[in-house]
């Protein structure tokens, strides 16, 4: 059973993701906003957090990417989820490399 409730990506939770709602332009604005606040947060975190943050989000991915019936999901949000999480695994990994 997949935990519609578990935040996976800042404060979007995974029925936002595979849910027939929020809309996907609607979605897309929440994720843009959500990105910008995840990678501010990113310059005040110790390179302990940020290689926990770094492991989270991959379990966080495999949650949304793993699903039974994903077929029947809707798609075009899981695949906006997979851009703006690997945007921020990018962010992630290059602020771990200035350590």
């Amino acid at each position: 059973m997949i935990e519609l409730t578990k935040k996976v990506f800042g404060n979007i939770m995974t029925q936002e993701i595979i849910g027939a709602e929020p809309s996907i332009s609607e979605i897309k604005i929440i994720f843009e906003k959500e990105l910008g606040i995840l990678i501010e947060q990113l310059e005040s975190i110790s390179k302990e957090n940020l290689e926990s943050i770094l492991e989270q989000q991959k379990i966080c991915q495999k949650h949304v990417n793993t699903r039974p019936g994903a077929m029947a999901l809707d798609q075009p949000k899981i695949e906006m989820f997979n851009v703006y999480n690997d945007k921020y695994l990018k962010k992630i990994v290059e602020k771990l490399s200035t350590f």
